[in-house]
């Protein structure tokens, strides 16, 4: 924080990816007692490197590991500027109350998925991490067929959405976007086998306006403070 007080104040525009956005939205207020203002964007990773190769302005960009390296490589994300902040695994769902299927083998959560009315997961072609995976996912176990005709797909935003209001009986997402929703249950974790993990990075824009301030803000994402939340969201260091 002391870089961040010694800096004039300024605006800072974050895009953040996915499951960050609980974690930027938390350690903010602490950084914006020096003075400075963010202003946070959300999207889907893939969302958020087409706006970027597009042209759009910002400051920092809190995106996979992957796309950050292939934005510096395009020259939108300055060189060197790359950070690991937190990973988080995938998670299972139900609405609060109903019934906790059985997913701690790979084959309990195979069934699990076929006996489920419905299944909700972030739709793969909107460039979420955690959507293309299972999609993915169903393929690899040979369930793809029986589940996609019962699949309901988000485009963004919170999976719990679909299971607190009744159209999905049964949802997966990052475990990071589960627990802050009060109205549904996490049931679990992917089983070890199959569990996949998204890894967030931050990277400052080659064209950045508020290039120290985006800096400070990054240390306080990599800092204690942070460190925190990430226990609390169901993260860890990478």
């Amino acid at each position: 924080m002391a870089t961040a007080q010694s800096a004039s104040a300024a605006e800072v525009k974050v895009l953040t990816a996915g499951a960050f956005k609980q974690v930027v939205l938390a350690v903010v207020p602490e950084f914006e007692k020096s003075g400075h203002k963010v202003v946070v964007d959300n999207d889907t990773v893939g969302g958020l490197t087409k706006r970027i190769e597009g042209g759009e302005a910002f400051d920092v960009a809190v995106l996979t590991p992957a796309a950050i390296d292939e934005l510096v490589r395009k020259g939108k994300i300055a060189d060197g500027s790359k950070t690991p902040l937190a990973r988080v695994g995938v998670g299972v769902m139900v609405k609060a109350g109903a019934p906790a299927p059985d997913i701690s083998t790979v084959e309990a959560f195979k069934r699990a998925l076929l006996n489920a009315k419905s299944v909700a997961y972030i739709d793969p072609a909107s460039g979420g991490s955690s959507g293309i995976y299972v999609d993915k996912l169903l393929d690899r176990l040979g369930v793809a067929a029986e589940i996609k005709p019962k699949a309901k797909l988000k485009q963004g935003g919170y999976v719990a959405d679909l299971i607190k209001s009744g159209e999905a009986e049964f949802g997966i997402h990052q475990i990071s976007e589960i627990v802050p929703v009060k109205e549904v249950t996490l049931v679990g974790p992917l089983p070890a086998e199959i569990q996949n993990y998204t890894t967030y990075a931050a990277g400052i824009s080659a064209n950045a306006k508020e290039r120290d301030a985006a800096k400070a803000l990054i240390a306080v994402f990599s800092g204690p403070v942070a460190a925190a939340v990430f226990r609390e969201k169901g993260m860890d260091k990478p």
